[in-house]
């Protein structure tokens, strides 16, 4: 026999081109050719012969572990990320906030290339996340029993650990250094995976829709992730070249799953929903034939979906022969078969279309019995493939003559007419046995003359509304999407010339489905005779036919039966349908629709393009953006119901214009990600557009009716009565100073990602500058300074100051470093003016008094007019704050900036110095580095020493103000809290060192501020509260010797000195950074513990806490510098 390679095409077996989706013996496995033909049965995978097996069990021992991406993501996510946010939900916030905490430091210890920290940082999110779950969640109380609590809790637990067994394999270093590790995990993925997911996802169904069907829903999840994930496939870390072996077929060691696990998910599959339902109805499990029918329904129909699924590989487990394997299918398939269809028809056919039977019994029955058993024996065999040669064409053919035959009789189709439903029965299995389309035509033709003739046999005559529509409309519309249905599957098999006619029939038959759903999902009432009465469309139908409808387009691509816009426009018409499911609005679907239809081109219509060039032209990204926008404000009346229901109340017009302009920005990044990742420009814009939608949804801007359209909708919305009635008038707050600082935010952003060319045009720098300054200075004052109306011009000239000062700063022109320490200079200046005159305005402005209220006597006037004096005066020293913290940080900023180029500098000298040539580098780089310094204004070290001597003390002096500043606000705020000043102390790590005010202090130095900070603010206030409770507890100025007053005095003073020496030593060694050769340090330790056990000042007993800190740390940073030096030698 010839090698697979050296065979013909016709008689070579497939062997899959994917490593995780391994092809095992089928019987009706798509081969790849256009013919929709199942293909008639192979053996070449299970059929083996003595040599291929003893191939086989060599090539497994042979078999080798090999570090890859692991390629089962999509399917994982599949079932993990619902259930994370199921479990996200259950938990609440605590947990949300915990996990977030936790993997803000994984991703930051990655980023810092620290990979197994990242692993454990992931591992511990996850474990207190779990551990914050269960005490605050309320499963505890959900449920009525404590084993069932613990039963929920240990599921949640299960699933949490799968979800960090899943991100663990998305550490590479793992496969690399533990493979065994990572072969485990796939397992543990693979075999836990669907019975935990199936039992969460239940839960969230029956938690959203009920428990009467509960076990049908078990049933459901249990079959899909059977199919996803018990299918034999090839595990990710095996090499490839092993996989694809002879005629298709892989070693046993290869695959993912082993005999257990596929014993466990066979069991769990037949038996679980089963044993579900009795636990949960066991008190009316046999109270009727309908509930008896339960049981068996419950056990067959996931019987009958194994036997299916084995013919994809899923018993591979239990024989390899492909013949036991067909007759295992055959004889136990047979009887499921018989036993779901006689359940069927007790709990379906006769239980809810009873009136529509015209049968007496028993002959019913037995009609009935003959077309759906009938039915299923040809469906069933024709699926397997079993339909392949003459006698079982002939079988298939009489077996459709007699269902379609009996079908029609059993719903009173006149007996005189009979010929024609045989005739379509036998046309129908000629087109699947002999692919003839003229039968096919037929059936079709025949077929549509039998649903028109029960639709009007059935609801013609009835007068009945539905969804402001007469039935008669629905009935046409219901024959017409039946006819296109019908009409597919023989337009789907014309020449590829013809498939418009396929697209035209699929697009139809979605639009008519579309319509009819919408109608019967968002119209809940029927008008009969005046009656009212709900109509039930459930939703799970709304489901059923979406997924249906993509599972049968996306055949339809891969068979090329249909081109790739229609599979766009079907995608988004399916897809839209589920939007009916989450908001109540009769207009969502085609919103929804139009939507899609906008924002998935990038993605669905420019896949076949080169990745090399750009595969959208500039001008189709315009034309796709403005598309984009268009739809978004064709949408926003139900965008605006969106936001009604999900505040309680109607949005604004700044909340509804803003999220419409992040709407369109969000539905934009598929255009400039895909096709213009490479164009700055492009994200730039598009982070203005969803900066822009967000600060609109934030601030909430007025906003002029003229640049609105409302709609009869909002309108009506904005004007209800019930809000007056609940909420009564409200003034409203003037919001048009948030005009200003949008534009001022907006402007920042524009010049940060150089949309303004503030870098390389002075003038217009300068103006940036002031336009900057001018909006936010007008908004502060308007804002916050509405009583101090004078006020207003320093403010405003202050923040155009500052602005022009941090704009020059980080950007500088030729003069801008000769006139900044003026402006600076003058933004310190203001500072005392503008404190001092804002209380002497008010003083001279008695607003009260103008009020003209008589009730407000002169005493309280004055303590208002001081309350609000305060009020102000706290506000400014908050804003001079910030204005000298920003300051101080570009001043940081650029020095640091300036140090790394001298470094820079130092090592390009000395790279030029060994003997590199300049002519090494490439003419392009050269030209490069001219151009970005002859136009990128940035100061060099000659100019920072010659003209920008000034920014450090500049920078210093805008530190200790900012520091000063923010000890008053202490005082004020908080009455001076203990815990403040070591959130203020880091301000002052922004020192630098200066000729004029801290000349010794350089890098080293860089935390002795800090900590001699927390020193002295501590001692200082340890004092003034000694003082204070000795004056508070005596009415003269002198403490008598030996009574209470003076004891706590002496005492407590006595303590505080005790402190002293470890924080004088560990101040010392922060300054001079040495190591110690002595234990001094550890001397001091002992000198802390009186304060802290026996002091009655909190503050001295912090001192004494850092003292024993600050000695520790001590010593184990010298003994850790002793350590290295000995290394060294």
């Amino acid at each position: 026999m010839l090698p697979p390679e050296l065979q013909p095409r016709a008689f070579r077996p497939y062997i899959p081109s994917s490593s995780s989706a391994p092809s095992f013996a089928t019987s009706s496995s798509y081969n790849g050719d256009q013919n929709p033909n199942p293909s008639p049965p192979t053996s070449f995978s299970y059929g083996r012969t003595a040599g291929s097996s003893r191939r086989s069990s060599s090539s497994g021992k042979n078999s080798r572990f090999s570090p890859s991406s692991f390629v089962h993501n999509a399917r994982i996510g599949i079932a993990l990320v619902p259930s994370a946010a199921f479990l996200l939900d259950l938990g609440g916030t605590p947990v949300v906030a915990t996990l977030v905490v936790g993997l803000m430091v994984a991703y930051i210890l990655d980023s810092l290339n620290f990979k197994s920290g990242s692993f454990f940082a992931v591992w511990f999110s996850l474990i207190a996340a779990q551990i914050t779950f269960f005490f605050s969640s309320s499963l505890y109380y959900t449920f009525n029993y404590v084993s069932l609590a613990l039963l929920a809790a240990l599921t949640c637990a299960l699933a949490n650990f799968l979800i960090g067994v899943w991100v663990s394999l998305q550490f590479k270093w793992i496969q690399i250094e533990y493979p065994t590790i990572g072969l485990a995990l796939e397992r543990v993925l693979f075999a836990c995976v669907p019975l935990i997911a199936s039992a969460l996802f239940t839960w969230a169904t029956v938690s959203a829709v009920g428990m009467s069907n509960a076990a049908y829903y078990l049933m459901v999840f249990n079959c899909i992730f059977y199919w996803l994930y018990s299918i034999p496939r090839v595990s990710s870390f095996k090499l490839k070249q092993e996989v694809n072996y002879y005629g298709g077929e892989v070693p046993d060691d290869s695959l993912i799953l082993g005999q257990l696990e596929s014993c466990v998910h066979t069991l769990s599959l037949l038996f679980v929903p089963l044993l579900f339902h009795i636990a949960s109805h066991y008190l009316m499990m046999l109270s009727s034939s309908a509930a008896a029918c339960d049981l068996f329904l419950l056990f067959f129909v996931p019987f009958l979906f194994q036997l299916y699924a084995s013919t994809r590989g899923a018993l591979w487990w239990v024989t390899k022969n492909e013949h036991q394997l067909k007759s295992i299918r055959f004889v136990n398939g047979a009887v499921a078969l018989v036993v779901v269809v006689v359940c069927l028809e007790v709990r379906v056919v006769f239980h809810s279309f009873g009136r529509y039977i015209h049968v007496p019994p028993p002959l019913s029955y037995l009609l009935v019995t003959i077309t759906m058993l009938g039915g299923a024996v040809a469906s069933g065999t024709y699926a397997v493939g079993m339909v392949s040669d003459e006698f079982s064409s002939l079988v298939f053919t009489a077996l459709a003559i007699i269902v379609s035959a009996a079908g029609p009789i059993v719903v009173g189709f006149p007996l005189l007419f009979l010929p024609l439903p045989s005739v379509a029965g036998y046309c129908l299995a000629r087109f699947f046995t002999k692919k003839s389309l003229s039968s096919y035509s037929t059936f079709v033709v025949l077929g549509s003359l039998m649903v028109a003739w029960f639709m009007m046999h059935n609801y013609w005559d009835l007068n009945i509304w539905i969804a402001g529509m007469a039935l008669k409309s629905f009935c046409k519309i219901i024959v017409g999407s039946v006819i296109l249905a019908m009409a597919v599957p023989g337009l789907a098999v014309l020449p590829p010339k013809f498939r418009f006619l396929t697209e035209a029939g699929l697009l139809g038959h979605a639009l008519l489905l579309c319509f009819i759903e919408n109608k019967f999902f968002n119209y809940s009432n029927v008008y009969y005779s005046g009656m009212d009465d709900d109509v039930m469309y459930p939703s799970y139908m709304v489901v059923m036919t979406t997924f249906a409808g993509l599972a049968i387009v996306r055949r339809l691509s891969v068979d090329r039966r249909i081109g790739s816009k229609a599979v766009w426009v079907l995608i988004c018409l399916y897809s839209s349908k589920l939007s009916m499911l989450f908001m109540a609005s009769k207009a969502v679907l085609w919103v929804s629709a139009v939507l899609l239809l906008a924002v998935s081109p990038p993605l669905l219509l420019y896949k076949d393009k080169s990745k090399s060039a750009s595969k959208m032209q500039p001008w189709q990204g315009y034309a796709h953006a403005g598309v984009v926008a268009l739809s978004v404000w064709f949408c926003h009346e139900t965008i605006f119901e969106a936001l009604q229901w999900w505040n309680g109340r109607p949005p604004s017009d700044g909340l509804h214009l803003g999220s419409c302009i992040v709407l369109t920005g969000l539905a934009c990044i598929p255009i400039v990600a895909l096709h213009f990742s490479h164009v700055m420009t492009a994200k730039r814009y598009l982070v203005l557009v969803i900066a822009t939608g967000f600060l609109f949804i934030l601030m909430q801007p007025p906003i002029p009716l003229a640049w609105t359209y409302q709609s009869d909708l909002i309108r009506s919305a904005h004007q209800s009565a019930d809000d007056i009635s609940i909420y009564g008038f409200m003034a409203s707050k003037p919001t048009w100073p948030s005009w200003l600082l949008i534009a001022a935010i907006l402007l920042t952003l524009a010049g940060v990602t150089s949309i303004i060319p503030i870098k390389y045009i002075v003038e217009l720098r300068t103006f940036y500058a002031v336009a900057v300054g001018t909006a936010l200075g007008i908004y502060i004052s308007a804002e916050y300074f509405l009583q101090a109306a004078i006020l207003h011009a320093l403010i405003i000239v202050t923040m155009v100051c500052t602005s022009v000062f941090v704009v020059f700063t980080h950007l500088p022109s030729a003069s801008s470093t000769k006139l900044l320490p003026w402006v600076f200079a003058l933004i310190v200046a203001l500072f005392p003016v503008t404190y001092l005159l804002e209380g002497q305005v008010r003083i001279n402005k008695s607003w009260i008094a103008e009020s003209g209220d008589q009730d407000i006597t002169e005493e309280d006037s004055k303590i208002a007019t001081l309350l609000a004096i305060e009020g102000a005066r706290t506000s400014l020293l908050g804003l001079y704050a910030a204005i000298f913290m920003l300051i101080a940080l570009e001043i940081k900023f650029e020095l640091a900036s300036l140090m790394r180029e001298k470094f820079a500098e130092r090592g390009g000298l000395r790279h030029s110095q060994s003997g590199e040539s300049s002519a090494t580098v490439p003419p392009r780089l050269r030209f490069m580095k001219q151009r970005r310094a002859s136009t990128m204004p940035t100061f060099t070290i000659k100019r920072m020493a010659a003209e920008g001597a000034w920014m450090p003390a500049v920078g210093n002096v805008a530190t200790v103000m900012c520091f000063a500043i923010c000890l008053i606000l202490n005082v004020h705020l908080t009455g001076g809290s203990n815990r403040a000043i070591f959130f203020l102390a880091p301000i002052l790590l922004l020192l630098n060192q200066d000729s004029d005010f801290f000349a010794g202090f350089g890098d080293k130095q860089r935390y002795f501020p800090v900590t001699m900070a927390v020193s002295g603010y501590l001692v200082l206030t340890s004092l003034y509260s000694i003082w204070e409770n000795v004056w508070n507890g005596n009415t003269g100025w002198g403490v008598d010797i030996g009574g209470p007053d003076w004891i706590f005095a002496v005492k407590n003073l006595a303590l505080l000195i005790l402190t002293f020496p470890g924080h004088i030593l560990f101040n010392r060694f922060v300054w001079s950074f040495t190591k110690q050769v002595d234990s001094r340090p550890l001397l001091t330790i002992p000198l802390n513990f009186p304060s802290v056990l026996m002091t009655d000042i909190i503050k001295i007993k912090i001192l004494g806490l850092l003292g024993v800190i600050y000695s520790l740390g001590q010593y184990m940073i010298s003994r850790q510098q002793y350590l290295s030096g000995l290394k060294y030698i």
